[in-house]
Formats: structure tokens, C-alpha cells, sequence
């Protein structure tokens, strides 16, 4: 059986693919193991899907090489696009049943959820749009020669997408490396992996020939190493800890040098000066840490606040942060739903208790909430140090820090102290101000009295060890390509 009929709240029943994604159709796995999937709001078993080994993992490369070398090969760069936009109709046409299964495996406010598919919907069109505009240039050197370069597909790619943002981390990955003519074997989490069989589904009805799109569910010790060690996969794009993405680096060495991307952990500063608009500020810097749960790889979970506004901004802090509605993540009125996992949870509790027992003030929450599911109040610590783990580990969940600073020098200074470089943001209402912290801050993205602007035409990717190479815009074609130069001897001169 590769499928079983499910039920959301919000959506109603519909049927849930549950077999592995290969050549265009939901097979079973070789050696035909399956794995539970868990609804993080009560803890129970929503279904079981099967398990891609090794095995699978050789037979999802072989259908995409196959597609690479013949048909897709062929497809013009306009037939391309058109699939692109198809998929992205499908994700519209379809979105509060994706949204639905995202809450339901992933525990995401189902507010948050649909925001989420409709940002899929817009990177698909968007690199849909960039597929026939791809191109190379005409290099003049000397008189006797005509040299070009062309921008080529690198072939196979493996890619290996986490459970925080199941579906978006999906069209993130397939939007570029299908505009540039690639094909993909893609292992989703092993926490979430309904979402994108269902989109699976969308892609067979979108029309991609068999094998160009392989999705596959498994676990990233198994799935996810056999990807990065093939030796017929071209490339492996990965999302997630920066600990997992060293192993992928290693793997990709040993194995063909396949090129590698990686956009990984973060420890973002969220820097509040004293000339910031209050009001928005406190609103920012509530939904950049508790967005999504606190699970974001560029959460902002470091909050700096200059010494003269400090005392005002955090009790306000505190007061924004216990109004964010912490429950079922199908309540219309939800926030935060609970943590992905039962490993997370714990994970996250016991950052707390570290952040407890090395001296800092729990200035709200710190506590589980409720008795079922995997809800932890949103949690605010003060009297933080630098050297304390809770400060400078990532935490992944809804968990900040939040401290003084003195001047501009040292905001720049204390934004710069960790191993990580993802994200930042400034809040001020001077110019010079917010221009000169954003260049000084070694952080991939910095966002100016805001915070998760994220947007599909604007490049996202880390400084330092937040990874390599960047997604989105035009810069993640860059991912995806490789280029060929081809330089012609014109006339008969002969050569000596």
C-alpha cells in the first residue's frame, strides 16, 4: 500500500501518499520498511510511511540520471519554465490542504502554514520565470578567435531538507535546480515527510516526465549519507545543523568531490538602539525569535537593547511575548504550536535548564505548557553572559537571550561573537546608524527595523559557519550551473 486515506481539521479527509517517489510513481521501499510519523500536538501516530535505504536511494539516482541524460536533457529552457509555473498553480490551487498537513506533521499555527505555501507557490513562478533567461557570454580576445561561455546544468542533484519548514525548504531546492535543467532526488525529514508526498503528487500532475523529480522519506544517517556519498550524484544541497552539514561536506570529499551547498545553524543578534520606534521594535523582536516555534535557523535570539531603553523594552518584551497564543496549531488564533519532536522538546528543555543553573533570570516562561504535546512556553532570559551556552548555541526553539550595550562599537562587537553569521537586524531610526552596523555585521542578511523578511527574489544564505553558497534570487542559479567556455580558432593559421 502506498497510500492511506487522513483527515486535518482544516481540510477535511484526503488521501496521503505514503510510498516513496521514484521515477513518476509511489513504490514501496526494497526492503520494504516503514516508520512512524507523530503529531507533535498530542503525541500520537498520524501514520507510517516507507523508509528510502540505501537500496532506494540507488534506484531514485539511477531514474534521474536516466532523465537527465535523455529527455529532460532535451527539454527546451521554455518547457521548463512551464512546468515550474503548473507547479506553482497546483501549490495555489491546493493550498489549505498542504497548509493543513503542514500543521498536522510539523505542528505550525495553520496561519503561519498557509503563509508559508503561498511563498512556495511564489518561488516556483519565480524560478519558472528564470529558466529561459539563463545565459552565457561572448568573450572577445584576440582577431583569430570567437570564445563563449555557456551556463550548463551540473546533472543530479541530492538534496536534504529539514522538518521546520517542510514544504518551503522543498520549493527552495527544487525551484533553481529544475530552472537550470538539473534533475533531484530529494530526502525530506524524517519528522515530516507528508507535505511534500503530497506535493510529489502536484508534480506528476504538473506534467514533469518521469524521474526528473524523485522524493524521497528517510533518515539522515541512512537516506541522507547514501545521497551525499554517491558517486552519480553531481551535487548535494543541504539545510540544517552546522554539525550534519561538516559530515555532508566530508562525504561529498570522499566520495566524487560533488559540489556542494549549505545553508545551516545560526545565532542571529536582533540590535535595538535607543532612537528605535519602541512599538515596532518590541513587535519585531517578538516574531523574530517566536516565529515558527523558535524553530528558524536565523531566529533572533540574541537581543541587545542600549542601556538607557533596556529596563522599558524588556518589561514590554515581556509583556508582547506572554500575549503570543501557544496552543493547537489549528486555533485561529494560534501562534505557536508545539516543537516538532519529542528529541527537539528535549533538546530545547534542556537548554533552559543550563541557561537555570549558569545564573541567568528567566524572565518569562522557561516552563513546559500543558500536559500533552510538545508546547514550551515562550521563554525570555536576562543576566546572560557571553560565555554561557544558552548565548552562544543555537537553541532552535522559542528561547531568546536578551542584554545591554553601550554603544554602537560595542553592539557591532557583541552581534560578531559567535561562530555564526546567518542573520541580523538593527532598529534605529538613523540612517547612518542602520547602514553602518548592517556593512560592520558579519551576517548574511540583515534586516533594518524589521525581522524574516524573507522573500524568493532575494538572496538568503550564511557568513562563517552558517554555510556555503546562497538560495533564492538570482544568486542560487549560481548553485546550479556550471560554466563551460568554448573558444574557437577562426581562420588557417596554423599553430608554430
Amino acid at each position: 500500500m502506498t497510500s492511506v486515506q487522513l483527515e486535518t481539521p482544516h481540510s477535511g479527509k484526503y488521501e496521503q501518499p505514503t510510498g516513496l517517489f521514484i521515477n513518476g510513481e509511489f513504490v514501496k521501499g526494497v526492503d520494504g520498511k516503514t516508520f512512524e510519523v507523530i503529531n507533535p500536538s498530542n503525541e500520537k501516530v498520524i501514520t507510517s510511511v516507507h523508509e528510502a535505504t540505501e537500496k532506494d536511494v540507488d534506484i531514485a539516482v539511477a531514474a534521474a540520471r536516466k532523465a537527465f541524460e535523455g529527455p529532460w536533457r532535451k527539454e527546451t529552457p521554455e518547457q521548463r519554465g512551464k512546468y515550474l509555473v503548473k507547479l506553482a498553480d497546483l501549490f495555489e490551487q491546493n493550498l489549505d490542504l498542504l497548509a493543513a498537513i503542514e500543521s498536522l506533521d510539523n505542528g505550525k499555527a495553520i496561519s503561519m502554514a498557509k503563509v508559508d505555501v503561498g511563498m512556495c507557490a511564489g518561488c516556483l513562478r519565480y524560478y519558472g520565470g528564470w529558466a529561459d533567461k539563463i545565459e552565457g557570454k561572448v568573450i572577445d580576445t584576440t582577431p583569430d578567435t570567437f570564445n563563449y561561455t555557456k551556463k550548463e546544468p551540473i546533472g543530479v542533484c541530492g538534496q536534504i531538507i529539514p522538518w521546520n519548514f517542510p514544504l518551503l525548504m522543498w520549493a527552495w531546492k527544487i525551484g533553481p535546480a529544475i530552472a537550470c535543467g538539473n534533475t533531484v532526488v530529494i530526502k525530506t525529514a524524517e519528522q515530516t515527510p507528508l507535505s511534500a508526498l503530497v506535493a510529489a503528487r502536484l508534480v506528476k500532475e504538473a506534467g514533469f516526465p518521469p524521474g526528473v523529480i524523485n522524493v524521497l522519506s528517510g533518515f539522515g544517517k541512512i537516506a541522507g549519507a547514501a545521497i551525499a556519498s554517491h558517486m552519480d550524484v553531481d551535487k548535494v544541497a543541504f539545510t540544517g545543523s552546522t554539525v550534519v552539514g561538516r559530515q555532508i561536506m566530508k562525504a561529498a570529499a570522499g566520495s566524487n568531490l560533488k559540489k556542494v551547498t549549505l545553508e545551516l545553524g545560526g545565532k542571529s543578534p536582533n540590535i535595538v538602539f535607543e532612537d528605535a520606534d519602541i512599538d515596532n521594535a518590541i513587535s519585531w523582536v517578538n516574531f523574530g525569535i517566536f516565529f515558527n516555534h523558535g524553530q528558524c535557523c536565523c531566529a533572533g535570539s540574541r537581543v541587545y537593547v542600549q542601556e538607557s531603553i533596556y529596563d522599558t523594552f524588556l518589561q514590554r518584551f515581556k509583556e508582547r511575548a506572554s500575549k503570543n497564543v501557544v496552543g493547537d496549531p489549528f486555533g485561529a488564533d494560534t501562534f505557536q504550536g508545539p516543537q516538532v519532536s519529542q528529541v527537539q522538546f528535549d533538546r530545547i528543555m534542556s537548554y533552559i535548564e543550563e541557561g537555570k543553573k549558569s545564573g541567568a533570570k528567566v524572565e518569562t516562561g522557561g516552563e513546559r505548557k500543558g500536559k500533552e504535546g510538545f508546547f514550551i512556553e515562550p521563554t525570555i532570559f536576562s543576566n546572560v553572559t557571553e560565555d554561557m551556552k544558552i548565548v552562544q548555541e543555537e537553541i532552535f526553539g522559542p528561547v531568546c537571550s536578551i542584554a545591554k550595550f553601550k554603544t554602537k562599537e560595542d553592539a557591532i562587537r557583541i552581534g560578531n561573537s559567535t561562530t555564526y553569521g546567518l542573520a541580523a537586524a538593527v532598529h534605529t531610526s538613523n540612517l547612518n546608524t542602520a547602514i553602518e552596523v548592517s556593512n560592520a555585521l558579519k551576517a548574511g542578511t540583515v534586516w533594518v527595523n524589521a525581522y524574516n523578511m524573507l522573500h524568493h527574489q532575494l538572496p538568503f544564505g550564511g557568513f562563517k559557519e552558517s554555510g556555503i553558497g546562497r538560495e533564492l534570487g538570482e544568486a542560487a542559479l549560481d548553485n546550479y550551473t556550471q560554466v563551460k567556455t568554448v573558444s574557437i580558432r577562426l581562420g588557417d593559421a596554423l599553430f608554430g
